[in-house]
C-alpha cells in the first residue's frame, strides 16, 4: 500500500511545495521511500529510499520547477524498498511518469513481452511497466488519456494510477480495487489515495468509479467512461478540518488520538438517530455475521458478545481472508457486517461482493465516500476524524461505540445506550494518569514476549492489547481468553514474562482472579488493570492501573483498553522507536 497525489495548479505557480505537503499527509501509507515528478517542459524526478523528511533533506523537492506533478511514498510490496524501486516510475525515454499503488498479478508476464522489444527496466517493481506500456500506447497514437485506459485494460490485479506525459499539460488517473480520489481547490485540482493529503487545499472530493479515466487540467477535472461519455457526479464535502490531521502540539499522532477517543465517543453517539433509521431499512434478521481483518475483528468479537448478551441473535465472527469457507452459509436472513477504518479493506471489500449475492450488508467505516459505503447496502460511519497513526486507537473506540449501539437498539436496551454517555469522562479519567502509566511502562521495555488475558468481554481487550504492543514496540505480544492458561499458554509463563491481566468488575471478576494466582505461582511479572480500590488485585499484582468502578465488563472494552493503548505508546518511546510508523506497516491494506 502506497500513498499517490497528482495536482495542476489553475495559475502557473510552483506545484512542488503543495504536492510536497500533500504526499507529507500521506506518509502513514508508507514511508519505505518517497518521489516527485512535475512538468516544465520537460519531466523532472526525484526520489529515493527513506522516508519524507530524510530523503527531502537530500533532494530539495520544493524546488522542483512545473505547475503539474505527481508524487508517491511508497510501502514495498513487491521489490525491496531502494533508490531504483521508488516512485515516480519513466519509461525508457523519460516521456511518461506514474505512480502506482496496488499490486499486479500479471506484470511478469507484461515486463518479459515489452524485453523482448527492446525495453530497458531499471527496477523490480511491478509498476514500472505501466509506465513503458502507456509509452508504447502513445506510440500508436493515443493521447495520454487513451494511452492509460489501453494499458489499464492489459493489467491484471489492483491498482490506482496516476500519470503524466511531456506531451501533454494533462494528468490522467484510474483505479481497480484501490482507493482514489478528486479533489476541487480554489487553487488547483487534485488526486490522492485519502483525503488527509488534500484537506488544506480541497475540501470538496469525488470519488471516481472503477474502470473511469480523470483527467484534470487548469480549466477543471473531467471524468470520462469507457465510451468517452463525461460523467457528471456531484461533489461530497469533507467536514474533517486540516487541524484534524496535523499532531497540534502532541510528540506524536498515537498518543493524540488516545487523547481524543473520549471526543471520537461523543461524536459517534450523534450518529444515533442515523442507526436506528438503519435497523427499521434492514428489518428482521436471523443471523448477524461480522467480518473484519486486525483491530476492527476484535471489536467485531465485541460485537458478537454484545448482541448475542443483549439482542439474543445468533453472531459469528469471521477473519475477511478467510471469508470463503464461511460465505457458502449466508442467506437472505443473514445480515454480515463489515467493520473497516478505510473502507477501503481489500480482504473485506472481496468478501463484500460475494456477500451482496445472498445477504444483507452493512459497512461500519470510519470513512465517507470511501469503496465500502458504496458497495455496502447499508451504511453507518464512526466519526473519529482523520487517524494518521498506523496503529488503530480512536477508530476502535468509535468502531465500538456503533456496535454498542447497534446491540442497544437490536435489544431495546435503553440503560445499555444510556451507560455510553457516561464512557468520555471514564475515558478521559484514564488519559488523565498518562504520566503513572508512563512510568510503570518503563519497567517492561525489557520484555521480549508478553501474554494479556481477559474473560468474556475482557477476551477481546487482551486480544486488542497485544495487538498494539506487538505492532509499534516489536515485543512478541498473545492475548488468550484466560480460561485457555491450562491448554497451553501456561507452559510459557515465567519469572521474564510480564502478563497483562484484564479484571473489571462482573460476572467473570472470580475467575479472571484465579487465573492471576495460577500464572503468579509460575513467577510471572503482573501488571493488573481493574477496578480502582481494588486492594485483593492490586496486592497481588506487581503494577495495578485502576478503573473507575462504575466501569463493570459490559462497558470495559471500550475504557479498559486505553490504559493498555498508552502502555504500548510509552514501551515505544523507551525502546526508541516511532509509534506513528512502525516497520512493515502501512495505515490502509489495500493489496
Amino acid at each position: 500500500m502506497c500513498g499517490i497525489v497528482g495536482c495542476i495548479l489553475k495559475d502557473n505557480g510552483n506545484v512542488a511545495p503543495v504536492l510536497f505537503k500533500c504526499i507529507s499527509n500521506l506518509e502513514y501509507r508508507g514511508y519505505d521511500s518517497v518521489g516527485l515528478a512535475t512538468y516544465d517542459n520537460k519531466i523532472n524526478v526525484k526520489k529515493a529510499k527513506g522516508n519524507i523528511k530524510s530523503v527531502n533533506e537530500k533532494m530539495n523537492f520544493e524546488k522542483m520547477k512545473g505547475s503539474l506533478g505527481i508524487a508517491h511514498t511508497r510501502w514495498a510490496s513487491t521489490g525491496r524498498p531502494t533508490d531504483e524501486n521508488a516512485h515516480p516510475h519513466l519509461d525508457e525515454s523519460g516521456s511518461v511518469a506514474i505512480v502506482h499503488n496496488g499490486t499486479l498479478e500479471n506484470y511478469t508476464e507484461l515486463k518479459e513481452n515489452l524485453i523482448t522489444k527492446g525495453h530497458k527496466f531499471k527496477s523490480t517493481t511491478d509498476s514500472e511497466v505501466i509506465a513503458h506500456l502507456i509509452r508504447e500506447n502513445i506510440n500508436k497514437g493515443n493521447d495520454l488519456e487513451h494511452a492509460l485506459r489501453k494499458t489499464a485494460e492489459l493489467l491484471k490485479g489492483s491498482y490506482a494510477i496516476v500519470a503524466i506525459s511531456d506531451a501533454e499539460e494533462k494528468i490522467a488517473a484510474i483505479r481497480k480495487d484501490s482507493p482514489l480520489i478528486l479533489g476541487f481547490g480554489k487553487k488547483g485540482y487534485y488526486v490522492a489515495s485519502d483525503t488527509p493529503a488534500i484537506l488544506e487545499y480541497a475540501r470538496d472530493i469525488i470519488r471516481p468509479e472503477e474502470g473511469e479515466i480523470a483527467v484534470l487540467d487548469k480549466n477543471g477535472i473531467e471524468i470520462h467512461d469507457e465510451n468517452d461519455n463525461v460523467i457528471e457526479r456531484k461533489t461530497t464535502r469533507i467536514t474533517w478540518t486540516p487541524e484534524m490531521a496535523k499532531k497540534e502540539g502532541y510528540d506524536h499522532f498515537m498518543i493524540k488520538e488516545i487523547i481524543e477517543q473520549s471526543q471520537a465517543v461523543k461524536n459517534t453517539l450523534g450518529q444515533k438517530d442515523k442507526i436506528k433509521k438503519v435497523l427499521e431499512r434492514i428489518g428482521e434478521i436471523k443471523r448477524i455475521s461480522f467480518v473484519a481483518c486486525g483491530t476492527s475483528y476484535h471489536a467485531s468479537i465485541t460485537g458478537k458478545y454484545l448482541i448475542e448478551s443483549f439482542g439474543g441473535i445468533p453472531c459469528d465472527v469471521v477473519i475477511a481472508s478467510e471469508f470463503r469457507y464461511t460465505a457458502k452459509t449466508w442467506d437472505e436472513d443473514t445480515l454480515v457486517v463489515f467493520i473497516s477504518q478505510s473502507g477501503e479493506t481489500a480482504d473485506s471489500r472481496l468478501a463484500l461482493k460475494q456477500a451482496r449475492k445472498t445477504s444483507k450488508t452493512l459497512a461500519i467505516v470510519n470513512v465517507a465516500g470511501s469503496a465500502m459505503c458504496d458497495e455496502a447496502e447499508f451504511v453507518i460511519q464512526t466519526q473519529a476524524g482523520p487517524e494518521i497513526g498506523v496503529a488503530a486507537t480512536k477508530t476502535y473506540i468509535a468502531q465500538l461505540t456503533a456496535i454498542y449501539m447497534l446491540a442497544g437498539l437490536i435489544s431495546e436496551d435503553d440503560k445499555l445506550i444510556s451507560e455510553l454517555y457516561n464512557v468520555p469522562k471514564y475515558i478521559n479519567e484514564v488519559t488523565a494518569k498518562r504520566d503513572e502509566i508512563k512510568n510503570i511502562s518503563k519497567r517492561y521495555d525489557f520484555a521480549d514476549n508478553a501474554f494479556y488475558l481477559g474473560r468474556g468481554f475482557s477476551y477481546p481487550i487482551a486480544l486488542e492489547g497485544a495487538l498494539k504492543l506487538k505492532e509499534i514496540t516489536y515485543i512478541h505480544a498473545e492475548g488468550y481468553a484466560a480460561g485457555e492458561l491450562k491448554h497451553g499458554p501456561l507452559a510459557l509463563i515465567n519469572e521474564n514474562v510480564p502478563v497483562i491481566i484484564v479484571a473489571p468488575q462482573g460476572d467473570d471478576y472470580d475467575k479472571t482472579r484465579t487465573n492471576l494466582e495460577e500464572v503468579k505461582a509460575r513467577g510471572a511479572i503482573i501488571l493488573t488493570v481493574g477496578c480502582e480500590g481494588d486492594e485483593k488485585l492490586a496486592k497481588n499484582s506487581k503494577e495495578f492501573i485502576g478503573i473507575n468502578p462504575k466501569v463493570e465488563d459490559i462497558l470495559a472494552p471500550l475504557v479498559y483498553i486505553v490504559p493498555l493503548q498508552l502502555i504500548s505508546y510509552y514501551v515505544t518511546l523507551d525502546k526508541g522507536y516511532n509509534p506513528d510508523q512502525p516497520r512493515n506497516l502501512a495505515k490502509v491494506i489495500t493489496v
